[in-house]
């Protein structure tokens, strides 16, 4: 009989304390067969017998492969305790990475493993002021198994996890060839309603031309891979290394390929009635209060209809994303003796993606022209007035040689297409240890680990704002307009840029305005990990209740984490027009050393109403360089009072010390807010008085507030080298039911407490200026800088101050279930009929609350959305108080021969209950009349059906396919009132909902 460690001893149906969606029987093991080494995710500790006392979900390979993605994020983001994050959906705002987001707490809050062993930051990208990983880097057709776990993580692996963990167990020892290559596609009809209002808008639109619908039936997004794996026993059979090598490519989805998202919405009674919005950077030219006509001669003004002059910017966004990815990496291990196990990981990623937003142009700011531009014409000086001119002085007759118009200019750069960012990640990880056995009872694992994320950006498509007041201003000379900045020799590559005219901008003028941009940055992670455990059963350790031992586990750890990011000039000091703010540079670091301990003590086995009586306890205390030291620690425990029941419960505190972006970024003026209430009122609005008092402005100042039409407003954002540390308390208690009387049936259900205190963000845009309008309160108001205009849009220096900061709270509660049955279908007397499978999982958000400060009341975002709900601290999606994933399998007895067998069919049902605008909660946080929009009021519940069938041929290749979104269900849409950029998308949440129609794929793994 061969030698076992302690570890390996572990039986593989009690790994994920069954509470696994997979069903038990996939996992178990024939009589006599030796069991490998099994990873149980929640603790270090090596035990007999073992169960975790935190609730998990696991999802098997199986279950990936059977839902037909290619991106690991697909498959996370359809867990209900997953909240959509940065994903291949987002476009303006992406970081060109794919995060995970427990319980909505944000991705920083989310510790991601591989084996159990931390995967660094993906990006040094500070657009969106999260460092977290990218599970891009995790090649999917590796994934042997992923574990979700809440609770009673920090003191095991890592202070920070403080929304939970999600574990990527990868697949190792394999030996031979494997190759597995999916292909994918969506198919969508279009049949919305919402086309007749891009209809209506084109009927009435200045320029038409930018509303167009899209074909009836439509095939985009197409998505392929190929990953190849090989992997070779040493010829004493003591080692192995499992290499691979894989690619993957995908195509873009444009928003103006779908009828629903071919306009961007306005939000109003009904979307028919509101119609197509758009954004007052239009075309063509407005200059102050006039817009270019364009059924006139080309060269003559009219008077801006601020309702009819936008531009429809929604169509050339990109709703996915194109994205190349090539991934490589080797896993080896070989058994030096027989207490020493070396092993190492080596893992690559090149990914490379682009986003696309609408074509850039001159973005609605103050700018100057002069009178004597010959570009203008008669009519058009008549109308300008002279900036500190005499009343009624015009360009027409003023006097003055050096007269200029100052005002609010905009134009849309329809000649040179979007604005894109092709961003690339190149990303490397290596994993050196050695491990082994003991003696029988202990063993101990020594590993050095080291990241490195390398991130290149080039912008396109923007113009120079330095330019673009260079191109404006132009002289005669000798009958050729020239720029005055090549006559003052400040700028000699100037070329005018005449938007005063109908067809006036030349290919020359567009190459010295559109200036492409890049940023840079790296990002490196060292990791330094000891720990050693062991059974002290022998040692007669233990409990006089008891017949096994106390487990324990005990080690230390160093971490650095260092980054870098900087970008040129152009970006750096804000001269990238349209690019919502300046990209200053970032650098820091940080260092932790850590010690950690964990004990499992068996109290009570083998009595009336005590099977199994357990106690877990955790201890971790770190130092770090920046905000000193902290400390994390668990009590749990699990009692099995009969057979098949075993109840569990348990407190974890845990600790998040800031990152480096947090505390190191510079102070910064981006897009930040969706709102400003003061913006665009009519004289018998109440809120006119109100926004007078809120600001000391008269009534006129007031009303002469221009609203932005794209609802994009700036913010002041910025670290804090003074935060203090997260603190967060998670209470889990549950139970897990497997009766002897139905074989093969499990149920879970546990309920989580969270609460993260001193939690680290800014308070949010919205809610500061809100917050001011309502309650006049001077620390709120104060926060809210308004330019010249009295604007928070047209200038940087209108802004409203959201630095980062310990705030208040976010706390959350609720209940996971998990349920899962197999069983062959002879049982119900149904002879050669194969077998079924169920699995759900199913969690219901009880609560999600936010308190903006210390000492202010909390509001509550279960079962809300917008423009506070989804963007305030880390939420960044609606919250459905209620989701669920269900999936039955039937195992056929159809076969072939040997063409054709193991033949299955899979249904999945995903359900997303309704969620509610923020605006009209009852709660005082919360409660917004002027974001009250019926149109918006309510995004519909959500139920997507998904097919899959499976089978095999000649025993080593496997066939999929498949079509998730079965009868291609639209996405509940939101007009642009409620609907901040970066999380909505196209008028939808394309993370979290089916945006793009029926999703078809087929596949192949064919093993050599």
């Amino acid at each position: 009989m061969s030698k076992l460690t302690v570890r390996a001893r572990l039986l593989a149906s009690s790994m994920i304390c069954g509470a696994a969606m997979t069903a038990a029987p996939a996992l178990a093991q024939t009589a006599g067969e030796e069991i490998s080494e099994v990873v149980v995710t929640g603790t270090r500790i090596p035990s007999p017998n073992l169960e975790s006392v935190s609730p998990v979900t696991a999802v098997s390979a199986a279950e990936i492969k059977a839902t037909g993605v290619t991106r690991v994020e697909d498959m996370i983001n359809s867990l209900p305790q997953a909240f959509a994050a940065q994903g291949s959906s987002v476009s303006n705002g992406s970081t060109g990475t794919a995060t995970i987001s427990l319980r909505g707490l944000g991705p920083t809050r989310t510790q991601v493993l591989i084996d159990g062993r931390r995967l660094m930051p993906g990006t040094p990208n500070t657009t969106g002021a999260n460092l977290a990983a990218d599970i891009n880097f995790i090649p999917s057709a590796l994934i042997e198994r992923v574990d979700v776990l809440t609770g009673g993580a920090s003191a095991v692996y890592g202070a920070d996890a403080v929304g939970g963990v999600v574990n990527f167990i990868m697949s190792r020892r394999f030996e031979g060839v494997r190759l597995d290559a999916q292909y994918g596609i969506y198919q969508h009809d279009n049949g919305s309603s919402i086309a007749d209002v891009v209809s209506a808008s084109a009927a009435k639109a200045a320029s038409p031309e930018f509303f167009r619908l899209p074909k009836d039936n439509v095939r985009d997004g197409e998505s392929s891979q190929v990953t190849l794996v090989i992997g070779v026993n040493s010829p004493d059979g003591k080692g192995n290394v499992t290499a691979y090598a894989g690619y993957r490519h995908v195509e873009p989805i444009l928003q103006g390929n779908r009828d629903f998202s071919a306009c961007t919405l306005n939000s109003g009674d009904t979307f028919a009635a509101a119609g197509c919005g758009g954004s007052g950077t239009a075309f063509p030219a407005r200059f102050g209060n006039y817009v270019v006509d364009i059924t006139g001669p080309g060269n003559t003004f009219r008077t801006r209809d601020a309702s009819r002059d936008v531009f429809n910017f929604g169509p050339e966004n990109y709703y996915q994303r194109p994205d190349d990815r090539y991934v490589l990496g080797a896993f080896a291990e070989y058994e030096l003796t027989d207490w020493a196990t070396a092993y190492a990981d080596v893992m690559f990623m090149d990914d490379q993606s682009t986003f696309q937003i609408a074509a850039g142009g001159v973005f609605a700011g103050t700018f100057n022209v002069n009178c004597a531009n010959p570009f203008l014409s008669a009519q058009q000086r008549g109308l300008l007035g002279v900036f500190q001119g005499a009343a009624g002085e015009t360009c027409a007759n003023t006097t003055n040689p050096n007269a200029m118009f100052r005002g609010t200019i905009a134009r849309r750069n329809v000649e040179g297409g979007g604005r894109q960012g092709a961003m690339q990640h190149q990303q490397y990880r290596y994993v050196v240890g050695v491990r082994g056995d003991l003696g029988d009872n202990w063993n101990y694992d020594f590993a050095m680990q080291y990241g490195r994320v390398s991130f290149n950006q080039v912008q396109t498509g923007f113009f120079r704002t330095q330019a673009i007041n260079n191109a404006l201003n132009v002289v005669n000379v000798n009958g050729v307009p020239t720029c005055k900045s090549v006559i003052d020799q400040t700028d000699l590559a100037c070329v005018p840029y005449n938007i005063m005219q109908l067809g006036g901008v030349t290919p020359e003028a567009l190459a010295y305005l559109e200036t492409p941009s890049t940023t840079m940055g790296n990002l490196f992670e060292r990791v330094v990990n000891f720990s050693i455990g062991g059974d002290l059963t022998e040692y007669g350790v233990k409990t006089p209740w008891a017949t096994d031992g106390v487990g324990v586990s005990f080690g230390a750890e160093y971490r650095r984490e260092t980054m870098d990011f900087s970008s040129d000039f152009i970006s750096s000091s804000g001269q990238l027009n349209g690019s919502g703010g300046a990209a200053p540079p970032v650098n820091g670091s940080f260092d932790v050393y850590e010690m950690f301990a964990e004990t499992r003590i068996p109290l009570v086995q083998d009595v009336a109403f005590a099977k199994n009586l357990t106690m877990e306890l955790a201890f971790r205390y770190s130092d770090y360089s920046t905000i000193g030291t902290t400390e994390t620690y668990k009590i749990a425990g699990d009692w099995e009072p009969i057979d098949g029941l075993r109840i569990r419960g348990g407190y974890n505190r845990a600790v998040r010390a800031p990152h480096v972006l947090e505390l190191f970024s510079p102070q910064n003026v981006v897009l930040d807010g969706t709102q400003d209430p003061c913006a665009g009122l009519s004289a018998n609005d109440p809120l006119v008085a109100r926004c007078a008092q809120a600001f000391g402005l008269t009534t006129a100042q007031v009303l002469a507030i221009e609203a932005n039409s794209a609802n994009q407003y700036n913010g002041l954002n910025g670290g804090n080298p003074d935060l203090d540390p997260e603190t967060a308390d998670t209470y889990t208690v549950g139970f897990v039911y497997q009766p002897s009387f139905l074989p093969g049936f499990n149920l879970s259900v546990d309920y989580f407490d969270i609460k993260v205190k001193d939690f680290i963000s800014g308070i949010g845009a919205d809610t500061i200026i809100t917050r001011c309008v309502d309650t006049l309160d001077p620390f709120y108001c104060n926060l809210v800088q308004r330019d010249a205009d009295n604007s928070l849009y047209l200038s940087n220096q209108g802004f409203v101050r959201n630095t980062t900061l310990n705030t208040g709270s976010l706390a959350t509660t609720g209940f996971d279930i998990n349920v899962g049955y197999r069983t062959d279908l002879e049982n119900f007397g149904l002879g050669n009929s194969g077998g079924l499978s169920f699995n759900f999982v199913g969690t219901y958000l009880d609560t999600l609350k936010v308190q903006p400060l210390p000492g202010e009341d909390a509001f509550d975002c279960a079962g809300y959305f917008g423009n506070i709900c989804s963007v305030s601290g880390g939420l960044s999606a609606p919250n459905p108080e209620w989701r669920h994933k269900a999936r039955v399998t039937w195992t056929t007895p159809l076969e072939y021969g040997d063409w054709f067998k193991d033949f299955s069919l899979s249904l999945q049902w995903r359900h997303f209950s309704k969620v509610t605008l923020d605006a009209y909660s009852k709660d005082p946080g919360l409660n917004n009349p002027g974001l009250q929009y019926a149109s918006d009021k309510t995004l519909k519940a959500r139920d997507y059906f998904d097919l899959t069938a499976s089978w095999t041929m000649r025993d080593n290749i496997n066939f999929r396919a498949g079509v998730n979104n079965l009868f291609d269900k639209d996405p509940p849409l939101t007009g642009s009132s409620n609907c901040p950029t970066g999380p909505c998308n196209g008028n939808t949440w394309a993370q979290m909902y089916d945006a793009f129609g029926r999703y078809l794929f087929v596949g192949a793994t064919m093993d050599f």
